[in-house]
């Protein structure tokens, strides 16, 4: 056909394989998730975080940490076990509690989170992970002790998630609120807004059933979980800050699903950098 010889332009690749051969200050996150065993269930998670770890000149220590082992239960069964996860959560300089279904390993992600508030920690929570800290933020904080997810109990008097009123819980495939959203950020003052660059909006990719109950919004709000953004509708919550924390963040879309090499997704450039101290410096207005 007579067509010009191409050459692939490989330098942006070539720049980054070099800068990750020469970082070597580490960045220790703790993946805290119920699918552990096999690391390939979370894939596009941790090449996320690694695009980050690049971008912020920080090699990547990423710690498997099976949600269930922070538990009470296998503290009295496997105390070994039970103290070797709690090791790995306190050794992190940041935790990351992604995506997932069901109940088991919930208590533990919650414990995780509980961790994470108190200690100043950096924490990432995405979908599950974002309800998990508001239902322990509400059990906590709050003092509503039995809060929990419709999910993992239908009969809690005090839904601090609840099931889509769209959904259905009879037929899986295809009823999830799937896709890419809409985002609405509630003010330009708030992490999340400054990490993705004070734009008025972002639209990320969801999957899931469930979602924070709006009911109880307010009292979260004023205890000062702050949900930063919301979706266009203004009901469905997407977005959340525990205000006086350097960065604790949940959401309820799914950022490493656009994350690539060298366009990082904003919240994981966030964990990482509050986990290795350049959070402060990269997001004020002047960095902006």
């Amino acid at each position: 056909m007579k067509l010009p010889r191409r050459v692939p332009d490989i330098a942006q690749w070539r720049y980054r394989a070099e800068k990750w051969d020469a970082v070597t200050t580490p960045v220790t996150i703790a993946l805290v998730g119920k699918y552990t065993g096999l690391g390939d269930s979370y894939l596009s998670v941790t090449k996320a975080l690694l695009h980050s770890s690049i971008a912020c000149d920080r090699k990547l220590d990423l710690l498997w940490v099976e949600a269930s082992d922070l538990e009470d239960e296998t503290k009295a069964e496997d105390p070994e076990k039970y103290a070797a996860a709690w090791e790995s959560v306190k050794k992190a300089q940041g935790i990351l509690v992604p995506g997932g279904f069901g109940g088991r390993g919930t208590d533990g992600k919650m414990c995780a989170a509980k961790y994470a508030r108190e200690s100043k920690v950096p924490y990432l929570g995405i979908c599950l992970g974002m309800q998990c800290m508001v239902i322990e933020f509400a059990r906590n904080v709050l003092g509503l002790a039995d809060a929990h997810s419709t999910e993992i109990n239908p009969d809690t008097k005090n839904p601090a998630v609840i099931f889509m009123p769209e959904g259905s819980k009879t037929h899986m495939g295809g009823t999830m609120r799937l896709g890419s959203r809409r985002t609405i950020f509630q003010t330009p003052d708030c992490i999340s807004t400054r990490l993705y660059g004070k734009v008025p909006y972002v639209d990320e990719r969801h999957r899931h059933r469930y979602e924070v109950n709006p009911e109880m919004v307010p009292q979260l709000d004023e205890a000062g979980c702050k949900f930063v953004g919301k979706d266009d509708t203004q009901t469905r919550m997407e977005i959340c800050e525990v205000e006086g924390h350097p960065f604790m963040v949940g959401c309820q879309y799914h950022p490493e699903y656009k994350s690539r090499p060298g366009r990082p997704s904003p919240l994981f450039m966030g964990l990482i950098l509050a986990a290795s101290g350049q959070l402060n410096d990269y997001v004020t207005d002047e960095a902006i």
